[in-house]
């Protein structure tokens, strides 16, 4: 095996955004398997869905709304507490910020952790980090399950349908339009980051997802989802990458293999089916690592440092 670079230290380059629309009220912004965020426009205010990961990056979501609506952007969602799905909000000026108390939860215990963590991770979607203010996103609101926001006429449900990417994972459902984002429950042609995840709980997740039977679907990575079939597709093959992926290291788990012969074997049963997915040499150790967890001893995913990454990684890939 060949020392690969850290994480993705190496992936510098840029990336092309699409700014799709799904309905009148919703509309996804894409760059090429890099974060997606989601927007939605009702009546009277928009709501942002996750928010780049410095305000830097969010101006560009910004001059891409404002090329199709002038309201008030009141509202920003956090799918979870990941630095770089939250580290842009401060540049939407919005009136609530939302979340799951799971969400919160996270944020309190390991959001500066995690902060230091992904900068390290991945520098390129980072850009401008000097703009990120001091300390962490913080939600203005928090929910439990359900939340139902009306935008005038347009009900926007607000849902936690299981663990599955994290604990605190919410998605924003547009019934009257069938219309879903999913936050990183759901990946396009790009890896499912796990390294905080619950792989017990998550086809479960998945399959939550499916019974509100959405016709079009954001995903947390990938392009957006326009029919019945690309949706089924969508989700089919995020549950075959946490299925197999789990059953592979249960397996060799179960065999008394230590962590580095469990990734190695692991590494060679996907690369053939999922290597091509965007960001997979990025994830397979932190994915790897956290089902081990989750399957000998961890019920709960640790607390990822920038340390602890290193330290992963070296004993994986040194």
């Amino acid at each position: 095996m060949t020392t690969k670079t850290f994480a993705s230290a190496a992936d510098l380059e840029v990336k092309k955004v699409s700014f799709d629309k799904l309905s009148d009220h919703a509309y996804a912004y894409t760059a090429e398997g890099d974060p997606n965020t989601g927007i939605i426009i009702g009546d009277d205010a928009v709501m942002v869905i996750d928010t780049q990961a410095t305000p830097v990056m969010a101006q560009d979501v910004i001059r891409r709304i404002r090329e199709v609506t002038d309201k008030p952007i009141q509202y920003v969602l956090l799918s979870h507490y990941h630095a770089v799905r939250v580290l842009g909000a401060s540049a939407y000026g919005a009136e609530h910020i939302i979340a799951s108390e799971d969400t919160r939860d996270l944020i309190v215990e390991r959001g500066q952790f995690d902060k230091d963590s992904e900068i390290g991770r991945f520098p390129r979607l980072f850009q401008n980090v000097e703009s990120v203010p001091d300390g962490l996103t913080w939600p203005t609101m928090t929910f439990n399950k359900k939340m139902t926001l009306w935008l005038g006429k347009l009900e926007v449900q607000i849902l936690q349908l299981g663990r599955g990417h994290t604990k605190g994972d919410t998605v924003a459902w547009l019934p009257q339009e069938k219309i879903l984002f999913s936050g990183d429950l759901v990946e396009f042609d790009a890896t499912p980051y796990a390294g905080d995840a619950y792989f017990k709980d998550w086809p479960q997740t998945l399959d939550n997802l499916a019974a509100l039977k959405p016709e079009k679907l954001v995903p947390g990575r990938g392009a957006a989802l326009q029919t019945p079939e690309q949706v089924q597709a969508g989700l089919a093959g995020t549950r075959a990458f946490i299925s197999d992926l789990y059953d592979s290291v249960k397996a060799s788990a179960a065999q008394g293999e230590d962590l580095r012969k469990v990734y190695e074997a692991t590494f060679a049963k996907l690369q053939p089916k999922y290597g091509q997915w965007v960001i997979f040499n990025h994830c397979m150790p932190f994915d790897v690592t956290r089902a081990y967890d989750e399957a000998t001893q961890y019920l709960d995913p640790r607390i990822w440092t920038a340390e602890r990454d290193i330290q992963m990684w070296k004993s994986l890939e040194g």
